[in-house]
């Protein structure tokens, strides 16, 4: 009895081993539950029409479950069919004995499906984005899914798992932006979307290693990791219209970068953005701006034709209201010396803060201080500063070479004109000794002092009127004291004192002296009428050359008696400019006006000793640019000359005459009758003279004469009424 008990045991669990064993391999195969199976997913989902084969009812030993898997099934959603492989239904055991199907789970392996056919298949979908980015944007690709379609015990849908992997996806992001062999493997269900393994390119970049983790409640969130690879040059032109808008960008030449990079965005139920955030961090390893329009600065000798970086260090990091990106490497101006650099921007609404190291070794000249940095010797300028819309403001500028330095301090412009600062610092180095050493201070008055300036250049920056449209906003008062100015010729000021008061960037008042020593002095002033608003400017100096010598006209002017007077009204200026005593040597113009006439000895003496002459006057106005003159009367022992004429940036016109010697004059006012009548005997002046035309552009100036003619009575009467005064 025993063993009968025994045997039967023992053939029990071996009919159980062998029933198990069928049914999680083989299964069992019937087609009892097709009518069943449709019938109840028919009742959940009435678009769905199933045509199944026999069904296999197996067991799924790792998941302790029963399921019912049928191979190739025809599936027809909405009158288009699906590439199924085989569906698995998983059911529970105990409703299944009362023929009522449960069905937990529903496992679909889909046929890998090529995006043309899924297109055709889309044309079930209801609208969507989706729907329009698939028919729309993707052009290639393959895929290859599984689907668990999970249900609640109403056979309802509950939810859902999607997993697979796309290849060879070409998607269209814009006419220029093309992305080729993309490749991810994908885990989807009602709650997150995520994808792993990205791989995608394009013309100029190439996205490797990437994932996407998509949360679909309560917002939107994607979160992504991926490495980039950029590599653009001017063969591809047509993609710098997605960065058209940021400056220089379509001077961008060559961009070879490698990246790091993840970002975070979170969208509302509208699809609004919440919060984003992209941060960046790599190497530039080249990248090249070739300027169409050279850059170019009135203190830079050489114009910047392209500006390269090598192998700088980037880090970016990008948010809804914070934007900051900083730069660490190499630069180079025109194809030449690599030198270290720092960039850091921060960007917060619509304030931007810089802060900029560098290292420059280009040539510079600051003309208004007779400042010259060499080729090759290398400074380092920091520039830290804020811009706001139109406001800038550099909290500092320094510029440090050697023993030269110049540091700015608490700079505002707004649009681009001068607001304010707190100091300036200068100190600079002419041929081993200090030329400059002064400090600007801008509080409730202008302050300037120091023992040094260089004023060699200064008057020549004094005529930039974009400069003087700078500064209009500033109505201050100023007091300037300098212990020793530099002018050309080594004619140096000493003690040089200004008291003085700016309106709109212009001067209303000023006293002011200094000495040149030897009894030598330099006095201006200027007084405002408020009645009328008409400034009144003299200045008297006992030499000339240091306030004339950045005037082409003047060139060769030596020794003399300054004394000039202006009145000036808005843009208008009525002035004039007596001279007395001078002489004029190796004056180009001169000396080739006297060789065209043939005056041998006169120009050897232009040459030589140089010419004397007792005055010069130039009565002039001036509206803008515009210079009339009115009247330049010089009168000499050898010679005297009488001009007019008008002169503007694009053209210089004078005309006038020029008598010779008075011997001449002498010898032919002793003809009888002749010299009696047309010269009159108390004057003495010339019969005959040269009339000559000077015209031209800047720097092409031509003179035409015509050596011999009559006198005319305005310049014998100009000539009486001089020498009468001069007596």
């Amino acid at each position: 009895m025993k063993k009968i008990f025994l045997y039967f045991g023992l053939l029990t669990i071996f009919l159980i081993f062998l029933t198990l064993t069928i049914l999680s391999t083989v299964g069992i195969e019937t087609n009892k539950f097709n009518n069943l199976i449709y019938n109840k997913i028919n009742q959940s989902n009435n678009d769905i029409k199933l045509d199944l084969n026999k069904i296999k009812f197996k067991i799924d030993i790792k998941k302790i479950g029963l399921f019912l898997e049928t191979k190739k099934p025809k599936v027809n959603y909405r009158e288009t069919t699906l590439p199924v492989n085989s569906v698995k239904v998983y059911i529970d055991f105990l409703p299944l004995i009362k023929s009522d199907i449960k069905i937990k789970k529903i496992n679909l392996t889909l046929d890998k499906i090529n995006i043309r056919d899924l297109k055709k298949i889309s044309k079930a979908f209801k609208p969507s984005n989706i729907k329009s980015f698939l028919n729309n944007k993707i052009d290639e690709g393959k895929l290859d899914t599984e689907i668990d379609i999970f249900f609640n015990d109403d056979n309802l849908l509950d939810n859902f798992i999607a997993k697979g992997f796309v290849s060879d996806l070409k998607v269209r992001i814009n006419k220029n932006i093309i992305l080729k062999n993309t490749s991810f493997g994908f885990f989807a269900d009602d709650n997150d979307i995520l994808l792993k393994n990205i791989f995608s390119q394009s013309e100029i970049f190439k996205i490797k290693n990437g994932d996407l983790k998509v949360s679909l409640s309560p917002d939107l969130i994607l979160e992504s990791n991926f490495e980039t690879n950029l590599k653009y040059n001017n063969k591809l032109k047509k993609y710098l219209n997605l960065i058209k808008n940021l400056k220089y960008s379509n001077n961008l030449n060559v961009l070879d970068a490698d990246f790091q990079n993840n970002f975070k965005i979170i969208l509302d139920n509208t699809y609004k953005v919440k919060e984003y955030s992209l941060k960046s961090r790599g190497k530039i390893l080249n990248a090249e701006f070739k300027f169409k329009e050279p850059l170019e600065n009135s203190f830079l000798i050489k114009k910047i034709e392209n500006f390269k970086i090598t192998d700088s260090a980037f880090t970016s990091n990008l948010s809804l209201n914070n934007i900051t990106t900083d730069i660490i490497g190499k630069y180079s101006l025109n194809n030449e010396n690599f030198l270290s650099f720092n960039f850091n921007t921060k960007s917060i609404n619509d304030l931007v803060k810089f802060d900029i190291n560098l290292e420059y070794d280009k040539e510079i000249q600051l003309h208004s201080i007779n400042y010259a940095k060499p080729e090759g010797k290398i400074a380092k300028l920091n520039l830290t500063f804020e811009k706001n819309k139109e406001n800038l403001n550099f909290k500092e500028i320094s510029f440090l070479e050697t023993e030269n330095s110049i540091v700015i301090e608490d700079l505002k412009l707004s649009k681009q004109q001068f607001v304010s600062l707190k100091n300036i610092t200068v100190k600079t180095r002419l041929d081993k000794k200090f030329n400059n050493d002064f400090i600007i201070k801008f509080g409730k008055k202008i302050s300037i002092n120091g023992s040094h300036f260089d004023a060699t250049n200064f008057l020549k920056s004094l005529n930039d009127s974009s400069e003087q449209k700078t500064f209009s906003k500033i109505n201050k008062e100023i007091e300037i004291d300098f212990k020793n100015i530099f002018f050309p010729f080594s004619e140096n000021l000493t003690n040089f004192k200004l008291i003085g008061k700016i309106k709109k960037g212009k001067f209303i008042n000023i006293s002011s002296k200094g000495d040149f020593g030897n009894n030598n002095f330099l006095d201006i002033s200027m007084k405002l009428d408020k009645k009328s608003n008409k400034k009144y400017l003299e200045i008297y100096s006992d030499l000339t050359r240091p306030l004339l010598t950045e005037y082409n006209f003047f060139k060769g002017l030596m020794g003399g008696k300054l004394f000039f007077s202006s009145i000036i009204q808005d843009n208008y200026y009525n002035s004039k400019l007596t001279i007395e005593n001078f002489k004029v040597v190796n004056a180009p113009g001169m000396v080739k006006l006297l060789s065209l006439a043939d005056l041998g000895g006169l120009a050897d003496l232009a040459e030589g000793e140089g010419i004397s002459f007792d005055i010069l006057e130039i009565e002039m106005e001036k509206i803008k640019n515009n210079l009339k003159l009115n009247e330049i009367l010089a009168l000499g022992p050898s010679i005297s000359v009488l001009m007019q004429g008008y002169q503007n940036p694009e053209i210089t016109s004078l005309r006038g005459t020029l008598v010779p010697a008075k011997t001449l004059n002498k010898l032919i006012s002793k003809i009888p009758l002749i010299g009696d009548i047309i010269i009159p005997k108390e004057v003495g002046e010339g019969l005959f003279g040269i009339s000559f035309k000077i015209k031209g552009s800047p720097g092409n100036l031509k003179t035409s004469i015509n050596p011999i003619r009559t006198i005319t009575p305005r310049f014998i009467q100009k000539i009486i009424d001089k020498n009468k005064e001069i007596k």
